[in-house]
């Protein structure tokens, strides 16, 4: 199994209370109205804490029908969240998971930086592609941007 990391950070004017508001802990009801040609529906099993299953289903038409979330860690009060996609459509059968670790802090003009590491672990000897990574980033920018917007 091999294992890779990447970071990334984007910056928002948005405080972090909100955005982590917005994009963690109700984006199960926001996200399906943002962007209901990409997004059906996003199924909470579980409080919404530690062990909880998020489950993505996306629009017919999609390339990718759904994917699994498990969180790993929440903490609202320091705005940190660790999830890892851990089921679904697409790569899955190249990778054994994905984690993913996002961070909202403040910065001095009453905005935030939102930082965010993804580790892919892979199966057997598959190597990552770059391009496969970008798209994947992309993506999760876009939603960021129609969220923050």
């Amino acid at each position: 199994m091999g294992v890779n990391s990447y970071s990334d950070e984007y910056s928002s004017t948005i405080p972090p209370a909100s955005l982590f508001k917005a994009l963690i802990l109700d984006s199960h009801n926001l996200i399906p109205k943002l962007m209901p040609l990409a997004i059906q529906s996003i199924e909470i099993s579980g409080d919404g804490g530690a062990s909880t299953i998020r489950q993505i289903n996306f629009a017919e038409g999609s390339q990718v029908k759904f994917i699994k979330n498990r969180v790993d860690e929440l903490d609202e009060k320091n705005f940190w969240f660790k999830y890892s996609l851990i089921e679904g459509d697409g790569m899955m059968d190249k990778l054994e998971k994905i984690t993913n670790e996002v961070k909202f802090e403040s910065t001095t003009d009453g905005g935030s930086i939102n930082k965010m590491t993804s580790t892919y672990y892979t199966k057997d000897d598959f190597v990552l592609i770059e391009e496969e990574i970008k798209a994947g980033k992309e993506k999760a920018l876009a939603m960021y941007k129609v969220v923050e917007a």
